[in-house]
Order: C-alpha cells, then sequence, then structure tokens
C-alpha cells in the first residue's frame, strides 16, 4: 500500500486541515499501542463504547504519527493532517472498499452463523500451495475487522479468503461492498445472534447481502435458503438429502475419522477426512466444494483434506484437578452450540461419569419453557451423568434435569466448590461471556507449566519455500527433522512438510523416524545414523538408512537376507573431507563388488556431507569436496549401472554453493529461519519464541544481592521480576549475570544472578509490568543467532536444547 495523503481525500469524503497532502500513507492503524505506528501511518480515530481514538492523538504525535483520520474537532499543528469526516468507523469501510476495488483476483466471501473461520482457514491450508493468498486474521469478520482485513492485500495476493459476520440488520451491506466477494459460501445458519433478528427468515435474507454479485454461491441445499435465494445467483449447491443439489454427499463415522461417500457429475467416490464430529463433517464439506468448483483432481483433493487437522477455537480440552477432563467451551451458551459441544464431549471423554456445567442458554428463539425441556432432553440422550446449572433463569428449571444441582450466580457456585466433590470425570463447561465461567475453568484445570514455545507454521511455509525459489526446477528437496525438528516438534513439522509436498525427510536415529511413522507420515524417511541393533525395526517401519561402512553394510544385508528383501533402498554415505562418516576411496572396490552380487537391496542415493558450506574462507575446500564427490558417485554409478539420486548440500550449500545441487539438497536449519548469512538471515521469518510469565516481583535494596553465590548486588532500589524458565528448560547458566535478557511489555529486561535450574530473575526497575505479564525469552529479539553469537556457539545448540518438557503450542497465523 502507498498513497499520499492527496489520494485518499475524496474515498474518504474528507476535509483536510493540515499543509502535507503528499505525505505517504504506507500503514493504516486503528490501534495507539501498535509498533507499527510511524510517520507513513494513517491513524483512524474511532469511536467505541469504550475508548475514543482522538484520546490518543497527543501520544501518537510523539511516536512520529502525522497523518490522522478524526470526526472530532481538533486544534491545528503544524506538521499534523487531520482528515475531519463525519464517521471515523465509515470512512475506514470508505477506504478499504475503495482499496478493494483496485484488485481484481478472485474473492472468497464466507458467512454464517458457525465455521466461518474453520472454513476460512482450511480452505487456506488447501490452497496455499497453488495461491498466495490474503485471507481475514483469526476472527476478523466485523464491521471493523473486516476492512482492515481487505486493507492487507497488495500485489503479489492472487487469491482472498474473507468472512463476515452481522449481529443484526443493514449490516451485511456494508461488509459487501468492502469485500466484493466473487465466490460465495454460506455456512450453518444456526442461533447465534437471534436476538438481532426478527425470525429465521430475515436472518438468511441478511447472510445472503454479501452475495448479489458473486458469480457462484456454495451452499447447503435446503427449502428455508432457498426461499430466499435470488434466482439470478449461480449456486452450487450439496446435500445429503435433496437429489436436486449438485453434489451429494452421505457419510459413514468410524473412530475418529468418516467417509464422504460423494456423488458429482454422475461418478461415485469415497474421501476420507480425519474427523467425526457434525460440524467439522460440514466444514470440510464446504471446502470440498471449493476444490470440485477450482477445478481440482480427485487424488489432489483425497490427499489435501485428509491432511486436514483441528483448528483451536473456543473449544479446548485441557487436564483437569483430580484425574478430571475439561471440555472448555467457556464464551458460549446457545442452543445450537450447546449441542455440538454435546457431541464433542462425548467424542472426547476419557471418563464414563460426565457432568456438565451451564450457565442459562441465551439466544435460542425458544421459550423458555420449550428451550430447557429441549435441553433436557439432550442432555438425556447424551448420558450426561450429572448437570450444574447456574443462573437464575436455568435455576427455575432444576426439576427438568436428572441428578441436576443449581446455583444463581458463578459466585453462589465458587462458595460451594468443595462440596461438589469433582474427580475422575469429564467436565463439560459450557457457559455464556456474562457468566466468566473462565475462572471456572481456571479453578478446575491442572497447574503445569508456564512456559512454551510457540511455534510458527507460516514461518516454516515461509522459509520453505525461500529455498525452494533457489533450487533448479527439477531439484528434489530433502527436509532435516533429527532431533525433534531441531527442538521445534518433530510430527506437526513433518506433517506440515508433507503437506508441502517436499520428497524426503532425514531423521539421525530410527526411533526418530518409527514415530514419525507410526503417527501416518508416508514420506520416505531416510535415517542418518542408524544403529545396527535397530536394523530390524527400521525394516518393519519402512525406514531408508544411511549406510556408511562395509561393516554396516555386511550387518544390514544379513538382516536383509533373512527377512527375504527385495531391493529395499540404502542411501551411501561418501566421506569426501568431513572424516566423520562414510566410506573412503580405498572402501570402494569392495563396496561395489558386495553391491554387484546383491539383489537385496537398492542404492536410492548416494550423499555426501560438507564441512565449510558456510564458511566462505574455505570455499576452495568446499570446492575440493564437490568436485571428489562428483567423481566418486559418478565411478559408483558407472560400476554398478544406476542412476541414483545424488545430494551433498546443505542449508548454506544451497545459497552458496547453486552449481552443486546435483539431484536434491537437504534443507535443515534453514527452514526454522536461521542463516550463516546476515544478508539471507533478513530474508527469513522466525518460526519459534519461547515465551513464560513473571510469577513475582519484588523490590529490594541497595546492597541486597539476587539468586545463588549473591554474584548480583544492587546498586540501589531495584525490581526484581523472576520467571518460571531455567537451565533445565535449555537457557544456559552463562547467559546470566547480566549477559542476556528478556523482553517484557517490548521491552529489554536484563537477566541478573545467576540462572536456576527452574528459574532466572531479571531487573524490571524501569518497565510497567505485573505479575502474570508475558515475557519473551527467545523470538524475534532476544533471536537465537544473538544468544548463539553472545554465548560462543552456534544457533543448533540453542534449538536442540530446548528441553520437551516445554510444551510445544502450534499456530498459523
Amino acid at each position: 500500500m502507498s498513497f499520499t495523503v492527496k489520494d485518499i481525500i475524496l474515498p474518504l469524503g474528507a476535509e483536510l486541515l493540515g499543509n502535507h497532502n503528499i505525505n505517504v500513507i504506507s500503514n493504516i492503524s486503528i490501534d495507539s499501542r501498535s509498533f507499527q505506528n510511524n510517520e507513513e501511518t494513517l491513524f483512524f480515530c474511532l469511536i467505541g463504547p469504550n475508548n475514543n481514538g482522538h484520546d490518543y492523538i497527543s501520544e501518537l504525535i510523539t511516536k512520529g504519527v502525522r497523518n490522522f483520520v478524526v470526526s472530532q474537532e481538533q486544534s491545528f499543528s503544524e506538521n499534523i493532517n487531520y482528515l475531519k469526516v463525519e464517521n471515523t468507523l465509515e470512512a475506514l469501510q470508505k477506504f478499504a472498499s475503495f482499496y478493494r476495488k483496485k484488485f481484481e483476483f478472485p474473492i472468497i466471501g464466507i458467512t454464517g452463523s458457525n465455521g466461518k473461520t474453520i472454513v476460512k482457514e482450511w480452505l487456506n491450508f488447501l490452497l496455499s500451495p497453488d495461491y498466495n493468498i490474503i485471507r481475514s486474521p483469526k476472527s476478523y469478520n466485523s464491521q471493523v475487522g473486516v476492512p482492515l482485513s481487505v486493507l492487507g492485500i497488495n500485489q503479489q495476493h492472487n487469491l482472498g479468503i474473507f468472512e463476515a459476520g452481522i449481529s443484526t440488520v443493514n449490516e451485511m451491506q456494508n461488509l459487501e461492498s468492502i469485500i466484493q466477494p466473487t465466490i460465495g459460501i454460506l455456512t450453518n445458519i444456526g442461533s447465534a445472534h437471534d436476538e438481532g433478528f426478527e425470525n429465521l427468515g430475515q436472518k438468511i435474507k441478511e447472510k445472503l447481502k454479501l452475495f448479489p454479485h458473486v458469480e457462484v454461491l456454495i451452499y447447503n441445499k435446503n427449502k428455508s435458503i432457498d426461499a430466499f435465494l435470488n434466482p439470478n445467483i449461480k449456486t452450487f449447491s450439496w446435500s445429503s438429502s435433496d437429489k436436486s443439489a449438485d453434489v451429494l454427499v452421505h457419510h459413514k463415522t468410524y473412530s475418529n475419522k468418516t467417509s464422504l461417500n460423494v456423488t458429482y457429475k454422475k461418478t461415485c467416490f469415497k474421501i476420507n477426512i480425519p474427523f467425526s464430529d457434525e460440524a467439522s463433517i460440514e466444514n470440510v464439506i464446504q471446502c470440498m466444494m471449493i476444490l470440485f468448483y477450482f477445478q481440482y483432481d480427485l487424488d489432489t483433493i483425497q490427499k489435501r483434506l485428509a491432511l486436514l487437522y483441528p483448528i483451536e477455537m473456543r473449544l479446548k480440552v485441557k487436564k483437569g484437578i483430580n484425574n478430571t477432563t475439561l471440555i472448555d467451551d467457556s464464551y458460549s451458551s446457545d442452543f445450537q452450540s450447546l449441542k455440538i459441544a454435546l457431541d464433542f464431549l462425548e467424542n472426547q471423554k476419557q471418563h464414563t461419569k460426565k457432568t456438565l456445567i451451564l450457565s442459562d442458554i441465551f439466544q435460542s428463539g425458544l421459550e423458555n419453557d420449550e428451550l430447557y425441556s429441549r435441553v433436557s432432553q439432550m442432555i438425556i440422550s447424551n448420558k450426561i451423568t450429572r448437570v450444574i446449572g447456574i443462573g437464575e433463569v436455568i435455576s427455575n428449571y432444576k426439576n427438568k434435569f436428572l441428578n441436576g444441582i443449581t446455583f444463581q450466580s458463578q459466585a453462589d457456585f465458587l462458595t460451594h466448590f468443595d462440596q461438589l466433590n469433582f474427580e475422575n470425570e469429564t467436565i463439560l463447561i459450557k457457559g455464556a461471556r456474562s457468566f466468566h465461567f473462565e475462572e471456572i475453568v481456571s479453578l478446575l484445570e491442572e497447574k503445569t507449566h508456564e512456559t512454551v514455545l510457540e511455534i510458527n507454521l507460516n514461518a516454516l511455509s515461509h522459509n520453505l519455500n525461500f529455498y525452494k525459489a533457489k533450487l533448479n526446477p527439477h531439484t528434489q528437496m530433502m527436509v532435516m527433522v533429527k532431533a525433534f525438528s531441531y527442538g521445534n516438534g518433530g510430527l506437526e513439522i513433518a506433517k506440515l512438510l508433507e503437506y508441502h509436498k517436499v520428497d524426503y525427510l532425514g531423521v539421525a536415529f530410527a526411533d526418530e523416524g518409527i514415530a514419525l511413522k507410526s503417527n501416518g507420515i508416508t514420506l520416505p524417511i531416510m535415517v542418518l545414523n542408524p544403529e545396527t541393533t535397530s536394523f530390524e525395526a527400521l525394516i518393519q517401519h519402512q525406514l531408508e538408512p544411511e549406510i556408511y561402512s562395509i561393516k554396516g553394510l555386511n550387518a544390514f544385508l544379513k538382516i536383509a537376507k533373512q527377512k527375504q528383501l527385495k531391493q529395499f533402498p540404502i542411501h551411501l554415505k561418501i566421506d569426501t573431507g568431513m572424516h566423520r562418516l562414510g566410506f573412503d576411496e580405498a572402501h570402494l572396490p569392495e563396496l561395489i563388488a558386495i553391491l554387484k552380487n546383491s539383489k537385496l537391496v537398492q542404492v536410492k542415493s548416494i550423499l555426501s556431507h560438507m564441512a565449510t558450506s558456510d564458511d566462505i574462507a574455505h570455499r576452495d575446500f568446499a570446492l575440493e569436496q564437490i568436485e571428489k564427490f562428483n567423481r566418486i558417485s559418478a565411478f559408483i554409478c558407472e560400476q554398478l549401472e544406476i542412476q541414483p539420486i545424488k545430494h551433498i548440500l546443505n542449508t548454506s550449500g544451497i545459497s552458496n554453493y547453486p552449481q552443486a545441487q546435483f539431484d536434491m539438497v537437504r534443507l535443515g536449519i534453514g527452514l526454522y529461519g536461521i542463516s550463516n548469512d546476515p544478508n539471507e538471515q533478513k530474508m527469513l521469518e522466525n518460526v519459534g519464541t519461547l515465551k513464560s510469565v513473571i510469577s513475582q516481583i519484588r523490590t529490594i535494596q541497595a546492597g541486597e544481592s539476587v539468586g545463588y553465590g549473591r554474584r548480583f548486588r544492587a546498586e540501589k532500589e531495584t525490581r526484581i521480576a523472576t520467571i518460571p524458565i531455567g537451565y533445565a528448560d535449555g537457557i544456559r547458566r552463562s547467559w546470566g549475570n547480566g549477559l542476556g535478557f528478556v523482553l517484557i511489555n517490548n521491552q529489554k529486561a536484563t537477566i541478573v544472578g545467576s540462572i536456576c535450574m527452574d528459574m532466572l530473575m531479571v531487573d524490571v526497575t524501569t518497565i510497567a509490568c505485573t505479575e502474570g505479564n508475558e515475557v519473551i525469552v527467545l523470538g524475534e529479539s532476544p533471536s537465537v543467532v544473538l544468544m548463539a553469537a553472545e554465548l560462543q556457539t552456534i544457533p543448533y545448540e540453542i534449538l536442540t536444547g530446548i528441553s520437551q518438557r516445554v510444551k510445544r503450542i502450534f499456530y498459523r497465523e
């Protein structure tokens, strides 16, 4: 985005109060706290129920912001532009609509009562290998969220996916003019926000206002929707019962999976998906319809849908106290979502005993008598052992619940908490936001380590594509996921790599590969350092060993003969100068003689390992290795009359020796956002962020000390924050004593004293913070590269040193 103030006056319908109409605008903001606010920011002073953006103008000016969209009078200020409008929210929407018109690629618009965000995120996952997608972040589907989403479009995008949510009439027209969808998806219509509409029909009519200009509307065909459809809109419908739909879908659920029986264009076929609940099944079908419409082949559709994974929404499963399992749905309470939550409870239960904690139910569209009668029947059908109702309304219907107990308020419940004896049961906590059931969840939740490593899967994808772009069209890629994917988490990353169609995975030891294969990874996996004792397990799980010695080869052939194997894939490691593992030239005659006389194995690849690919000072040595590898591998191929894959380059080799790509390269630490080249480092995205919280803050006086050995002594009154992470979590002791720092509220807090096994202490004297505040231990800053440099080690050691007791959380932005 790049405009001058002069360019946007007319689209905003604004009056310029200022003398700098050539100021450049490259960023839109509504949040005064954003660190992206700068001199090229256009700040919209929105007025909400709790905040008025105009109140932050002075603060923003000190941060360099020079351009504001305002609706309230402002005093003239030199170097400041005020664009005066009647309504700043409407101005934001007008600007987004103006901006959207500058792009002509397909836009998918999604609305409905349930499933918008899931469908959007799944479509992004399914289509991202083929499109550069702009989509709504998180659940940005409101009157403010939609324009902010659309303003994220840039020239690189060629597909948009935006969701639109409304809570009453006369809202959707605004969102339609901003999104301007070319393809529409109408998801499930439920009871959410029923209070904003007179009836179901009015709600459907308002939702459909997103689609007057689409080229096609995808929806679950039913009479209620058909009654309000514009006959001029082309539809592409699906159904499980209406044979007039374009696609018929029936499903059969078993275990935690579902088989979809699909009839499309007079052809019947099956698609297996990794979900069993009705909501997910319906959302998957909506995604499937888009793939049909985009004319994907059946094989691609089947493979991609099988890789879908749950998107974290409001419903979360947590470990509870006294051997309980919690299902946290503590932010909504309507009839439709209760049905979904109870279904989820049935699928996730780990105990025979099932308890439901339920607040008053809102937005049902039913009279209370009928509503709670239906709820009672649902609870009976789901065989709920105990019902705990909280609220004045539900308390009036206590007699409808078998084994039911009610409380007038959450405070009343908390008073009696100890008498309720929660143990050995699954507990569904289902409550409207106004009841603050998160406090109940907190009380029931088992307290665990508050330190987590967040893994950004978007950044992983970006880094993968960065290195892919360096390869010749036919060069294959192996990605190393050894050492728990360099400390980031093996299985989840392997799934992403499989989705991105890399050619091979590499692990160090057989047990790493077995764990991946046992969890459904189908990519070929090479084991770099197989021990002879692991050969049988390796064969059983179809793992491919790297063979680097005559002894190892003979040991493997012996087992292969016992198992009557034929052409089992192996990989030959050649030592070209690393002098760690591999066949020397002197071993070649014996190696070739053995392989010539055996049909038990097939040489799948020949590889070597560069010792100095990251150090240009040793370029001559690296070139000698490449030449030696080329010569020896060619000799082996000639003698054995084979054409295996050849590979020698690692991450830094990909960048520094592109002429030596051979048939495949091995991407390692670069995937995780680390490069030895400072310029290349700028092009990579940070993948892992190690986070914790402040456990306690105390003030010490001059002369007092902190930690073991009294290695820090305060020279003045000092505020000290204790963070629950230490060297047992992977933070080196040498990072303490004033060398290292953490980030609290985007400010550096120096580590003082010695780092302990489970804790470290920082100086927060000049930082406004409280106990419970988030702490960034490692991420964008301080970075892995910085920490490694300060500790005189390498980033590999920092990453792989993060303990597995630190919980990994994977997310996509």
